[in-house]
């Protein structure tokens, strides 16, 4: 059964990102989540921020992706005081991937931050939070790499137990892509006392073969 997740990202408006982001979202529907945005998949005639909420609501983790909205030649930070800088080209994302990201992390739900080279990394968009930021090309290759795939499957693990643990529908998740402590937190008291005895048993046998062993030689 498929978990759903939700996927914080802008309208696109040039062919590269909406490349990038249908390649994202089949690579999560191929996991057995199911991405959801406000604008792309849901919609409402109710205020967004209210719509936003109703979905994370029904959702076991997020991915955000920021890619450019906003360029600005120049940029002045902090004007009229001694500490007054200068910015050149400034790329900035929708502001909604700051706000989205700050609704799902009140709402304790694990977080995936994907971030477009050349954005200026400010708010929850950086890497000194509880999640780990990155920074890729914006094409589908980047998608395929050794790091994305490892961040992708460490986070799809953890929205696995934040379904779980809610009550909500887990992603097929092999042994293999299990802790021990996710395996032995998932089975019922019956199930760990018929484990348990299954292994004192097992034990048992070994040592009175071993014995007999000792004893013959």
């Amino acid at each position: 059964m498929a978990t759903e997740v939700f996927l914080s990202v802008g309208r696109t408006y040039t062919d590269e990102q909406e490349r990038f982001v249908s390649a994202l979202e089949a690579q999560l529907r191929a996991v057995a989540l199911v991405p959801r945005t406000v604008g792309r998949s849901d919609f409402s005639s109710s205020a967004p921020l209210k719509r936003i909420a109703e979905v994370l609501d029904e959702c076991h983790g997020t991915v955000v992706v920021a890619f450019e909205r906003t360029r600005a030649d120049v940029v002045v930070d902090r004007p009229g005081s001694p500490s007054e800088a200068r910015h050149v080209g400034v790329r900035l994302p929708t502001v909604w991937n700051q706000i989205e990201a700050s609704m799902s992390y009140a709402k304790h739900l694990p977080l995936l931050v994907i971030v477009q080279h050349g954005l200026k990394d400010e708010g929850l968009l950086e890497s000194r939070y509880d999640w780990y930021v990155q920074w890729v090309d914006l094409n589908e290759k980047a998608l395929g790499s050794v790091e994305f795939q490892g961040v992708l499957s460490d986070w799809r693990k953890r929205v696995g137990v934040h379904a779980t643990s809610t009550g909500g529908a887990a992603p097929n998740l092999t042994p293999d892509d299990l802790t021990l402590q996710q395996i032995l937190g998932a089975l019922t008291v019956r199930q760990a006392w018929v484990g348990g005895g299954a292994i004192v048993t097992a034990l048992g046998a070994v040592a009175t073969i071993a014995y007999r062993l000792g004893a013959g030689a």
